[in-house]
């Protein structure tokens, strides 16, 4: 495998009119925190206002719009502008959504500084969190409509919220343990994180060379700056720029990081995030309801019930805070479509993600390289994964557009477009890592890997275009 080498400012370095503009822009975060600490907080209001008050107001008329129903304004900024495009940004800008902007980042914090401050436990530390809370948080907010109403977000992203200042308040002194360990979006941001052209350099000959003792950094998510090689836990909130004459906010490529990583630097716990999380739950979540298979296997599933004089499951008295259930939009679920969206979305996954962990790992046992773990190739899947997290957030997006009656002809060319932009660019990834030198095995071992690809492209254009 090649040996690539990271991009580290330095004096003695040239420099382009881009790298000298992105490392004063890094400067100035870091003198104007103030700056920072006043866009966190204004965000914390708007954030709290939005989630809160629409969740006690009444469903809007069918006549409403987003421009005169505070309800359809918050769905449509929360899950229609938010959450795709903080997506999209940490791809492109690194993990700034959290460094700067994230309201439960900026509460857990200040909660950290005033609580108790005690050690961070062993159980937290726990690899499989990321997953876990993903996986949890994702089908619970499909059980109760998280998209759609604004009680169900008001528990999901409300409970988040608390959960992040309870721990804040318990743990640490003025750091972000919640945010390095438990949030549900950690995992997702810190595997996007990898492809972003802008990340905060470290040079580490520099940082040697530079005489006299410093202050440390006030690092919030609890990172070694010193030997940090990845964007993924960077927060990328300039504290630390210009310390130590080492740490500037570079470009790099985008491919970067992936290349660079060593077998050892990548976990199985964050491979099987990507697979499990990113591709599997969230490919399942985000199609169930437009899917025939789930309409077939409901189907199936209430006749088989009424022949046996079984009721029970079909049954709609289930409270809005286990399944959905808001009768005066003719929008209740039944026991059994909740089993059923359950089943789906799990068994989706496991599925999805079985394939694509088999097609992996064959690619790497028929490559024979023993310097590419199957963990490592699987980081060449994340740009087609978070084109994907986009994709389907965005389907939200222009649901709300088109109801407003928004012309909407121009989507198609924009999917198709990104698909190939994500695929391509995982394909070039894999390309990289595996074919390291002419081989027929190597050849093979990638045809095995762009098994997998062609699979995640069929889904998304089977549900874009039937």
């Amino acid at each position: 495998m090649h040996e690539i080498t990271l991009a580290t400012p330095g004096a003695d370095r040239a420099k382009t009119g881009a790298s000298n503009w992105l490392a004063r822009a890094g400067s100035a975060m870091q003198r104007y925190r103030r700056v920072i600490l006043a866009t966190q907080w204004t965000v914390v209001f708007f954030y709290l206002f939005l989630l809160i008050i629409p969740a006690f107001m009444p469903l809007p008329a069918e006549d409403a719009h987003l421009y005169d129903n505070l309800r359809l304004f918050a769905q449509f900024l929360f899950w229609g502008i938010w959450w795709p495009f903080v997506m999209l940004s940490t791809m492109l800008l690194g993990r700034v959504w959290c460094g700067v902007f994230c309201p439960d980042g900026a509460l857990t914090e200040f909660a950290s500084r005033h609580g108790l401050g005690h050690a961070i436990p062993r159980w937290m530390r726990w690899g499989g969190w990321p997953l876990t809370a993903f996986v949890c948080t994702t089908i619970y907010g499909q059980l109760i409509s998280v998209y759609a109403y604004s009680q169900a977000a008001l528990l999901i992203l409300g409970g988040s919220t608390l959960a992040a200042v309870t721990v804040g308040f318990v743990y640490g002194r003025g750091k972000r343990v919640w945010c390095r360990y438990l949030c549900p979006a950690n995992g997702v941001f810190s595997l996007l994180a990898k492809i972003s052209p802008l990340h905060f350099a470290v040079d580490e000959e520099a940082w040697k060379r530079h005489a006299g003792r410093l202050p440390m950094v006030d690092c919030a998510p609890l990172l070694d700056i010193r030997h940090m090689k990845s964007a993924s836990a960077c927060h990328a909130c300039g504290r630390c720029s210009d310390y130590r004459g080492a740490v500037q906010l570079a470009l790099r490529a985008p491919d970067r990081e992936i290349l660079a990583t060593g077998n050892k630097d990548v976990s199985t716990a964050e491979a099987l995030m990507l697979i499990f999380g990113l591709i599997g739950i969230a490919t399942a979540a985000f199609q169930w309801s437009s899917s025939a298979w789930f309409v077939q296997m409901k189907t199936a599933a209430a006749a088989w019930l009424i022949d046996h004089d079984a009721f029970m499951l079909l049954q709609d008295n289930a409270p809005w805070w286990l399944l959905t259930h808001y009768p005066q939009a003719n929008d209740v679920f039944t026991w059994l479509d909740g089993a059923c969206i359950l089943a789906f979305i799990l068994g989706g996954a496991i599925a999805l993600g079985a394939i694509v962990l088999t097609a992996i790992r064959v690619a790497v046992w028929l490559g024979g390289d023993a310097k590419l773990s199957w963990q490592h190739l699987t980081l060449a899947l994340v740009p087609v994964a978070g084109m994907g997290i986009f994709l389907g957030l965005s389907m939200l997006t222009l649901t709300h557009l088109k109801a407003e009656g928004i012309a909407l002809n121009w989507v198609p060319t924009v999917r198709i477009g990104l698909l190939v932009l994500g695929t391509g660019l995982s394909a070039w990834l894999g390309w990289r890592l595996i074919v390291t030198r002419p081989a027929i095995r190597r050849l093979l071992a990638y045809a095995m890997f762009v098994l997998p690809l062609g699979f995640v492209d069929g889904i998304w254009i089977t549900a874009f275009f039937g």
